[in-house]
């Protein structure tokens, strides 16, 4: 595993800005790479559809923010086990496969 591809597997989880980098910039043949993209794609979907539920009243804005904090701790999990090179999958969303 190189530098660039670590990187990009790092950056694709910070928001969409780093997904589109990462897709840039790292080699999406390499499994390592494609794992990481993968699970960062699933979770800016999450993203967005947490957004959309925030707009329905009372219900709407408590998944919104459950989804949010989710969001968040599977980000910080994603770029750890990035950082540390681990391909392990996240749970609940690791079996999400969007990418390949």
């Amino acid at each position: 595993m190189n530098g660039n591809n670590k990187t990009a597997a790092i950056a694709a989880y910070i928001t969409w800005i780093g997904f589109i980098i990462a897709i840039c910039i790292g080699d999406r043949s390499d499994r390592y790479v494609a794992h990481h993209l993968n699970q960062a794609l699933v979770i800016n979907i999450a993203s967005v559809l947490g957004g959309v539920l925030g707009v329905i009243p009372l219900v709407g804005n408590l998944a919104a923010s459950i989804v949010s904090v989710a969001v968040l701790v599977f980000c910080i999990m994603g770029i750890y086990r990035a950082a540390t090179g681990s391909t392990e999958p996240l749970p609940f969303i690791g079996d999400i496969h969007l990418i390949g």
